[in-house]
């Protein structure tokens, strides 16, 4: 693995999972990146990237095509749609996508969390889920979720998820980091 100084986590900064990473990367000194938009509120003030309205339209896609992939509607559909093409952003930059929440019977992830394991799909990039309800990580292979640790091959990934962390997906974000990267 290369050299954590080289190593860049990309996220969000919201509260729950993404703050875990962003603390995690901070205590094993890997560069942090975090997405976010004017007027947006997140709890990770390091390393924050403020997209600007052009940065935004780049990963601008149809609410249609995004209620349709994940199988729901979004209510406030303004708000999301930054939030959606903020996401891009994250998961544009980092290789791996992790994220921390809950897969569902139709294979998508619950919440904002599920548009970036789809965009990974879409991207065709290493994608893993660790589900608190299963308490285990799954993989995205052959179009279905298969129970898998996840391996980190390059020196960038996405860490995101849901805001309502629990006590077994921050460990289970601990210890992927120590996997990963050795003792902090």
């Amino acid at each position: 693995m290369t050299e954590r100084s080289q190593i860049t986590l990309y996220s969000g900064g919201h509260k729950g999972t993404e703050s875990e990473f962003g603390r995690l990367a901070e205590t094993w000194g890997i560069r942090e990146v975090n997405f976010s938009f004017e007027g947006h509120t997140i709890e990770r003030t390091q390393g924050v990237s403020i997209l600007s309205p052009e940065e935004l339209d780049k990963g601008n896609v149809s609410m249609e095509i995004v209620s349709a992939r994940m199988g729901r509607k979004f209510a406030q559909a303004e708000k999301i749609r930054k939030v959606i093409q903020t996401i891009f952003h994250m998961v544009n930059n980092g290789y791996h996508v992790l994220a921390v929440g809950w897969i569902q019977p139709d294979d998508t992830v619950k919440g904002g969390t599920g548009w970036g394991v789809e965009l990974a799909k879409l991207f065709n990039r290493p994608v893993h889920v660790y589900d608190q309800d299963r308490k285990a990580w799954f993989t995205w292979q052959n179009n279905a979720w298969v129970e898998e640790y996840p391996v980190l091959e390059k020196n960038t990934f996405v860490g995101t998820g849901t805001r309502n962390l629990s006590a077994d997906g921050r460990q289970a974000i601990r210890d992927l980091f120590e996997n990963a990267f050795g003792p902090a």
